[in-house]
């Protein structure tokens, strides 16, 4: 998820509960239900939120909401099903409604199943669902398959995000991480109308990828001798995990051929960077074998090795040279340590590395920057 943005700024996201969300959250609950506190359960879920982290605030907002719901769980589950197309909620105002969902249903299978589907077009049930998952594996995956069929796209997106085997920030389900389970969804999905559906079903299959690459791989050559309206995109979206470790079955897959292409020249525009500054590189690429070049860059340093997209250059004949300028930015992030000291620039052709470059990150602007 994307931090968000008031008036161009950068947003944090946990800024993103907050007392509008609250707001809306309790009107819909208190339009549904007349009984409800509205004020008390606002005023409750708003003390301390401020100290609070993002993951932390949702799951503090669930629990006054669970405290100010004081039913058996189906009544509650339908108090917030009807809830929802109310107000409507939208994902941060129905997080905290799909986490209630996933820690005090667990005992009422399908009225929360029932909850998350209604939920799920305004606040994603995909982290939800995860429990559900994990202790009713067949009964839940059924219901899973019934979602597949739905006319409503987020519906049949939950099916393929919520059951994949690496979701991010999501729990992890044991039986997900090995292969077969979930393909006969993905088989179902994978030509979707929509793009939102077939981007989770790539996404599904790069994790996958992760853990079984020869099942992913025989899985996605299938898919193509099938055919589709969209089988190419979806491919290609789901090998990039592949493609960036270099992996020659899924070079070959996409018609690159392993190891072709050649870097005639790497020139690093300085070899100092400062953190926060940019390293620019300019380099000459020639064609090896017929077809496509993927190339891609790699930064490393002792303990790290991040790879990067650089060009994509489709049916190129042997001998064709082409030149590539490219800027990486060592702008500092909150998810990501960059320490002072000693790297490495690999340029990547088709699985392999080329050419290699040095550089050194240092702390401070360096002179000809101040100049």
């Amino acid at each position: 998820m994307a931090a968000g943005t008031v008036s161009g700024v950068a947003q944090p996201l946990k800024d993103l509960i907050n007392a509008g969300s609250v707001g809306a959250l309790a009107d819909g609950l208190a339009g549904a239900w007349a009984p409800f506190p509205r004020d008390r359960f606002v005023a409750r879920a708003l003390a301390g939120l401020d100290g609070l982290e993002l993951k932390a605030r949702v799951t503090h907002v669930a629990t006054v909401l669970h405290d100010a719901l004081p039913l058996p769980y189906p009544q509650a589950a339908a108090i917030v099903r009807e809830c929802a197309p109310g107000v409507p909620l939208d994902m941060w105002s129905g997080w905290p409604a799909t986490e209630h969902t996933a820690v005090q249903g667990l005992d009422h299978l399908r009225p929360a199943m029932d909850t998350l589907a209604v939920l799920t077009p305004y606040a994603t049930g995909e982290f939800a669902v995860r429990p559900y998952l994990d202790r009713y594996r067949d009964d839940a995956l059924t219901i899973m398959h019934e979602w597949a069929e739905s006319p409503d796209e987020h519906l049949r997106r939950l099916a393929s995000e919520g059951s994949r085997p690496r979701l991010p920030w999501a729990s992890r389900v044991g039986w997900l991480m090995t292969p077969g389970p979930t393909l006969p969804l993905l088989d179902r999905l994978r030509d979707d109308p929509s793009e939102y559906v077939r981007r989770s079903v790539a996404n599904h299959v790069n994790d996958l990828a992760r853990d079984h690459p020869e099942v992913a791989l025989r899985l996605l050559a299938r898919w193509r001798s099938d055919g589709g309206s969209h089988v190419e995109k979806v491919l290609r979206h789901a090998v990039r995990g592949l493609l960036r470790s270099g992996h020659p079955e899924a070079l070959a897959l996409v018609g690159a051929t392993p190891g072709s292409g050649a870097v005639d020249t790497l020139a690093l525009e300085t070899d100092t960077v400062a953190v926060g500054g940019k390293l620019s590189f300019t380099l000459t690429v020639t064609a090896g074998a017929p077809g496509p070049l993927l190339l891609k860059y790699a930064i490393r340093r002792p303990g790290s090795r991040r790879v990067f997209h650089l060009a994509e250059r489709a049916a190129l004949e042997p001998g064709a040279t082409f030149v590539l300028r490219k800027s990486h930015s060592f702008r500092p992030v909150t998810t990501r340590d960059e320490p002072p000291g000693a790297r490495e620039l690999d340029v990547i052709v088709n699985g392999r590395v080329a050419a290699t470059a040095t550089f050194t990150l240092i702390s401070g602007m360096p002179e000809a920057a101040r100049q």
